[in-house]
C-alpha cells in the first residue's frame, strides 16, 4: 500500500513552519541554523522534514535560485484554524463551545486573556444581526 502524507503539520513540521512565518523565505541551512538553536538536529534532518512538508503541500521551494528558497504556503492563522476545526470536528463533534469550555477548564486563563476572550466574542456577535 503506498504511503500518503498526513496534511495536517507533525510538530516538528510546525516548529519549520514558524521559522518561516517569523523569517520569510528561507534556505535549508537557514532554517536548519535557526532550529538548531532550540533543538539538537541534523541538517539532514531538516533537509528531509522540508521535502516531505513540500510533497504535503504546506511549503514550496523556489528553484530559479541558489540556494533554494522555501516559503510556507499558508499563514499562521490559515494553519492554526484548519488545525482547531480539525480537532473540533475529530474530538469535539463539531463543537465550538465544547472546545472552548475544554480548553478553559484545563487551563488557567490570565485575567488579560479573558478580557481579549471577552473582546473576541463581543466582535463576533456585533457582527451576527
Amino acid at each position: 500500500m503506498p504511503w500518503h502524507p498526513s496534511p495536517r503539520p507533525t510538530d516538528v513540521e510546525l516548529e519549520i513552519l514558524a521559522v518561516l512565518w517569523q523569517h520569510g523565505p528561507r534556505t535549508v541551512r537557514q532554517v536548519h541554523d535557526i532550529l538548531a538553536l532550540q533543538r539538537d538536529t541534523g541538517y539532514s534532518t531538516t533537509l528531509k522534514m522540508m521535502q516531505v512538508m513540500k510533497e504535503k503541500g504546506l511549503v514550496t521551494r523556489d528553484e530559479s535560485v541558489r540556494p533554494q528558497l522555501y516559503r510556507a504556503v499558508e499563514t499562521r492563522e490559515q494553519v492554526e484554524l484548519k488545525m482547531l476545526d480539525d480537532l473540533s470536528s475529530r474530538v469535539f463533534g463539531g463543537s465550538a463551545a465544547k472546545l472552548v469550555m475544554r480548553m478553559l477548564s484545563a487551563k488557567r486563563v490570565s485575567p488579560d486573556e479573558l478580557a481579549e476572550m471577552q473582546r473576541s466574542i463581543k466582535e463576533v456577535k456585533d457582527k451576527d444581526p
